[in-house]
């Protein structure tokens, strides 16, 4: 028995270390992979509006260059961990609208398993978890918004009263 309670110990110290890992990780993989798509929007911006004009998108270049930039933008601040919570909303409302109209086909099919893809195979949907788990659980302990989180308690907290 002693040794099953150092056993479980041991993890639950290693635990605790790699805990601030997985948002830290989670934001550094998709805010990268956002900085790359937004970049290639904007070096391919001719195409990138033809392909939203295609889908049917209302003003296809202004939607392409607030796109593009919203990716460029909002990955950057994942990578770093500000504003963390806001934008993986407005990303996540980016893959909605992909799942929606550019792959709204191969989307159904997984759904209904007429399609030939799975759900895993359809990018917007694999973009779409992370984000989720990040407006969810925020940016953790390895992120600007927790240092000035703690920052911003300190200083507004008011002390508590002990009452005798």
């Amino acid at each position: 028995m002693e040794i099953l309670r150092r056993m479980t110990t041991l993890f639950s110290a290693a635990i605790a270390v790699i805990k601030p890992l997985a948002p830290l990780l989670t934001r550094l993989v998709i805010g990268y992979a956002f900085v790359q798509t937004g970049v290639g929007k904007w070096e391919n911006f001719h195409d990138t509006v033809d392909f939203f004009a295609s889908l049917g998108l209302p003003a296809p270049a202004a939607n392409a260059a607030f796109i593009a930039s919203l990716e460029v933008v909002g990955g950057a601040a994942l990578i770093v961990g500000i504003g963390t919570n806001l934008f993986a909303a407005l990303l996540s409302c980016t893959m909605v609208v992909a799942i929606l109209t550019a792959d709204r086909a191969n989307f159904v099919g997984a759904l209904t398993g007429s399609g030939d893809q799975a759900l895993t195979d359809i990018l917007p949907v694999m973009f779409l978890m992370p984000l989720t788990w990040l407006i969810a659980f925020g940016a953790g302990a390895l992120s600007v918004d927790h240092l000035f989180g703690k920052r911003v308690t300190g200083a507004v907290a008011a002390p508590r009263k002990v009452l005798a």
